[in-house]
């Protein structure tokens, strides 16, 4: 049986100090949002929206520069950037007792948004993020066709479609600027509920980063997806929905 497609949710754009995001909203609910990573798109989702939309108002968003296109001249944000991006819209639509869910970059985006916006964001899932990823971006080069080939292999049109859409130089552009933002500091003072996901055969951020990301942020919880790579929400679909859903069920308590 085919996906529903949310895509099918009418486009809109936000935009704030210059910087653009579009997004759609689908089901209803307390809000998604879901922050795609470095040369993805809104559409690295489509397999987990309709289990997300059947309880939560999801908001699926393309971050300017990477998942849709701008003038070659035009920088991207970086992840700071992105971040307040992320946290103006959050207050445009008054949004509260938010789940953010960010994969690679966008994990990284997110764990900015919910320094910058505590009283907002209630609870992260941070998907393979990668905000203690460190070193040359040569090196992360080096990994991206490993990656590509861990995970889905019907997934690597679409990987491949994306990039180009971003284009060789806001990727190398946005790879250093990653490189150089760690969250180490924040770590410690975050207050949201905090689930981390990874896949077990990620070449690109490797689980032990998982697992260093876990430990300091208080009262997360780490689980690893067996056969799944860097791109774990489309690897293994099922399992990332059933831990992402079970997580946010539980409305415990955020840590003091």
């Amino acid at each position: 049986m085919p996906l529903p497609l949310f895509s099918r949710s009418r486009s809109r754009e936000f935009r704030a100090g210059g910087a653009a995001l579009r997004y759609t909203v689908t089901g209803e609910g307390d809000p998604i949002l879901l922050v795609h990573g470095l040369s993805g798109s809104g559409r690295w989702w489509r397999r987990n929206v309709p289990a997300l939309a059947a309880s939560y108002r999801v908001y699926v968003l393309d971050l300017a520069a990477y998942g849709y296109g701008l003038p070659p001249h035009h920088r991207s944000p970086g992840v700071r950037g992105a971040a307040t991006l992320i946290a103006a819209f959050l207050d445009e639509q008054d949004l509260t007792r938010v789940t953010l869910i960010g994969h690679s970059m966008g994990g990284h985006i997110a764990i900015h948004v919910a320094a910058l916006r505590p009283e907002r964001v209630a609870n992260l899932v941070l998907a393979c993020a990668s905000g203690l990823l460190a070193g040359p971006r040569a090196r992360m080069a080096l990994h991206l066709p490993r990656a590509a080939v861990a995970g889905r292999v019907a997934f690597v049109p679409r990987v491949l479609a994306d990039a180009a859409r971003t284009g060789p130089l806001k990727l190398w552009q946005s790879a250093g600027d990653l490189l150089r933002d760690s969250v180490q500091d924040l770590l410690p003072h975050l207050r949201a509920r905090t689930l981390v996901v990874w896949g077990a055969r990620d070449v690109l951020v490797p689980p032990a980063l998982g697992r260093r990301l876990a430990a300091a942020i208080p009262g997360a919880r780490y689980a690893e997806i067996p056969r799944a790579g860097h791109v774990v929400m489309v690897d293994a679909p099922e399992p990332f929905n059933a831990l992402v859903l079970a997580f946010l069920a539980e409305r415990g308590e955020a840590p003091a």
